[in-house]
């Protein structure tokens, strides 16, 4: 999900359109019907009851058998057209999609940040008038939108390309980090923030982990939960909480800035390597897994919360955007087939990332496969599908025979950041012992070497002593 959720809406044919095309299209066969277009305010009268908004451009992504409304409260709902019995004209308001640029104000004795966009819009202005949202990238529009940010810092921002999360791949991890070392060794710059979405955000706070060490400044990945066009938003705070952190924190580390709880009392620092995004739809959807955040942030400070490198005045950054995309996670279950592992190796791949259960398990029905995939040159690698905790394989049979085929045991690394890494390694070397000794070297907190007492912490909710500890916990 992008940090504004949807891109712009593009507007509708013109409703003179042929009358065919609106029958082949129910969503317009309707609106014909009652002489309704796109920005009349409108009351509609459905099976469900009455509903009252504004008729809103259908994006992209949105099927023809709904008509999409914003609500007064500011939330989108779409109206199926078999409901409907009867749609009342009561006004319009048109959209225009284009935010006033203010010049973003110059501070010589301001931090200097710059704002990398990866898709999506980075930030948002709802137009309550039209209950158009108005997408905003440039720092003038951003000013517009998010004044707050001018009293943070001085801000530029580029637009390194256009996809969603779950587009970004090697092509853009190259670029990223390629055009990270040139802002860090050619300009004056005291942080970096990625606006990135949020659904592959921690895969690539990872590989950025391994391709950019010993980085002297912040680099901040954010996103959004929420689009702006909603109430609920987290955008904007999210937004402010990573160019604080990128401008005025002494953290040189690569992060993950989100909101904290679900409520907006304040955001988490989260280690690259160590967050995973947990829920589809929660603001605090991403969580430090077998460790803790780096530190709290607020609009105006931040709390550590554990040791972390610290910035330096030097610009003595290391780049490799080494990567081989020849690389899997297999998420392994009951029965899993040996031909699963046999289709890996007939196609050419030179890495596998098991996501194995317990202390890291697969069946014995897969061994052969494996050790055929070993002698091939393929580097296997085991995590756990428990997320938590580490992997220990000689502490059952089952455990020690895929050690002796050549399985390697990467500790507690998550296996997105395992996934990663193996890319990673593997497009520097594709000698198994190098390979072997490549990923079980801690590079970025990738593996930790116990877990903090607190590094593990799931409530069940429905228990008398958690609901007692949620009573007094402020929501």
């Amino acid at each position: 999900m992008e940090l504004t959720s949807h891109p712009p809406h593009v507007k509708q044919p013109a409703m003179s359109e042929d009358i065919h095309q609106g029958y082949r299209d129910p969503g317009l066969a309707v609106l014909k019907k009652y002489d309704i277009a796109v920005w009349d305010r409108v009351e509609i009268e459905t099976t469900k009851g009455l509903f009252t908004g504004l008729i809103l451009p259908r994006s992209k992504t949105e099927d023809a058998e709904h008509i999409v409304i914003k609500m007064p409260s500011g939330y989108n709902t779409g109206v199926h057209v078999e409901s409907i019995t009867k749609i009342k004209r009561i006004g319009r308001r048109e959209g225009h999609y284009s935010i006033p640029e203010k010049e973003f104000p110059y501070d010589k004795r301001k931090k200097n940040v710059t704002l990398l966009g990866t898709g999506g819009t980075i930030a948002s202005r709802l137009d309550y008038t039209t209950g158009a949202v108005v997408p905003a990238f440039s720092p003038g529009e951003l000013y517009g939108a998010v004044p707050e940010l001018a009293d943070i810092c001085n801000l530029t921002t580029t637009k390194l390309f256009g996809v969603f999360s779950e587009n970004m791949g090697p092509e853009q991890y190259v670029v990223l980090a390629k055009e990270i070392e040139r802002l860090i060794r050619e300009e004056d710059i005291d942080g970096i923030v990625i606006g990135h979405g949020t659904d592959t955000m921690h895969h690539t706070g990872s590989v950025l982990s391994y391709m950019i060490q010993n980085t002297p400044i912040p680099i901040v990945l954010v996103g959004s939960q929420r689009s702006s066009d909603r109430p609920s938003s987290d955008a904007a705070r999210n937004l402010i909480n990573a160019v604080y952190t990128a401008a005025h924190s002494d953290i040189a580390e690569i992060m993950v800035c989100m909101f904290g709880p679900t409520s907006d009392d304040y955001g988490l620092l989260h280690v690259g390597t160590r967050v995973r995004k947990m829920h589809s739809s929660y603001r605090s959807t991403f969580r430090t897994l077998s460790d803790v955040p780096i530190a709290m942030v607020w609009p105006d400070r931040y709390v550590p919360l554990r040791e972390y490198k610290k910035r330096r005045k030097d610009k003595d950054v290391i780049v490799n955007p080494a990567y081989d995309d020849r690389v899997t996670i297999l998420y392994y279950y009951p029965g899993m087939k040996p031909d699963v592992i046999d289709s890996l190796i007939d196609n050419g791949y030179r890495g596998i990332v098991i996501a194995g259960t317990g202390l890291g398990h697969v069946n014995s029905a897969l061994n052969k496969s494996l050790k055929r995939a070993v002698d091939k040159g393929i580097t296997v690698v085991m995590t756990v599908q428990t997320l938590w905790g580490y992997v220990h394989m000689n502490v059952y049979d089952v455990g020690r025979y895929l050690l002796e085929l050549g399985v390697i045991p990467c500790e507690n690394m998550l296996p997105e950041a395992a996934y990663m890494k193996l890319c990673w390694v593997l497009g520097q070397t594709q000698d198994q012992k190098e390979a072997k000794e490549m990923m079980l070297k801690t590079i970025a907190h990738e593996i930790t070497e116990r877990e903090p007492h607190n590094g593990y912490l799931v409530y069940q909710g429905g228990i008398p002593e958690v609901e007692k500890f949620l009573s007094t916990y402020k929501k």
